[in-house]
């Protein structure tokens, strides 16, 4: 878990605004960011609460991906790391973290908007390691559209929706067959499933409708017992801030703590929740907003 020598005020932990007025080509890139995201490199130790667990993770190249797979890799995990082929770079990265933890990552570019890849995804993993302990459902596109509904295209919304939801519900249904009692599956949904801002309204569709399948799909996988829970974070300084919206500079400002939270403050509670300690836990959301208050 992630540790520090002292006690520190939350709303001052990390860099905040104004940040660097900043744009980058999407999927955006790590290296160009200013201040850099933490990942929790220099910080977070494990204490085996994921010993030989199996995981697939989508977005697993940056961002909070990269914080997700960092931490189980530290925790005993090993991970199957799903990622855009135009983000083989960064996914590189993330190996070098996974590897230095003395865990396997398995690197694997691949598009889940489309159905034969993720098909491909899971038959890469299960052949790999046998089954999926844990599957993170965290890869996601957004691009935000400041005048609303208008300038939202069929193209954009249909990358949206096929990103979001058909890749999540696609590799959620193939993984079950290999994902054994005791597992889990984690989604990733955001505040904007709450608290849909207007600039990001089809991004935020989407994640209101994660939240809805993580409470659904728990009642049916009950009897199971595999679980499935879901972390909703507010605004995280990863690389899609700057390669889809139009003003970086006061990025997270609104939240309560008056900050974005950094990628290694949302890895902690996805440890929890695919961890043993969390047995009694399933159909829950996990809010890490910042302070703002959530149903």
């Amino acid at each position: 878990m992630p540790t520090t020598e002292d006690q520190q005020n939350p709303a001052e932990q990390h860099a905040q605004p104004p940040f660097p007025q900043q744009e980058d080509e999407h999927p955006g890139y790590t290296e160009n960011m200013d201040p850099q995201p933490d990942h929790g490199e220099d910080t977070y130790r494990g204490s085996g609460r994921l010993e030989d667990r199996k995981a697939l993770i989508t977005g697993g190249d940056s961002g909070i991906g990269r914080a997700v797979a960092l931490a189980f890799a530290r925790e005993g995990a090993d991970v199957v790391l799903a990622y855009l082929p135009e983000e083989e770079e960064e996914a590189r990265r993330t190996v070098s973290l996974v590897e230095d933890a003395g865990r396997r990552a398995v690197p694997l570019p691949c598009d889940i908007q489309r159905e034969d890849e993720c098909r491909r995804l899971v038959d890469r993993a299960v052949h790999e390691f046998g089954r999926i302990d844990v599957l993170v459902n965290n890869a996601a596109y957004q691009m935000a559209q400041p005048k609303g509904l208008e300038d939202i295209t069929t193209e954009q919304f249909d990358r949206v929706m096929r990103t979001n939801l058909y890749g999540m519900f696609w590799l959620t249904k193939m993984a079950l067959p290999h994902i054994p009692e005791g597992g889990s599956v984690l989604n990733t949904t955001s505040v904007q499933g709450y608290k849909p801002s207007t600039h990001l309204l089809d991004y935020a569709m989407t994640k209101a409708a994660i939240i809805s399948f993580t409470q659904g799909l728990a009642g049916n996988l009950a009897e199971r017992g595999i679980r499935v829970n879901a972390v909703a974070p507010g605004p995280v300084w990863t690389p899609l801030i700057p390669a889809t919206m139009p003003d970086t500079s006061e990025f997270g400002k609104q939240s309560p703590l008056g900050r974005a939270a950094q990628p290694a403050e949302m890895a902690p509670a996805y440890v929890f929740l695919a961890s043993q300690e969390a047995s009694y836990i399933t159909a829950e959301i996990v809010n890490a907003t910042g302070g703002t208050p959530l149903p």
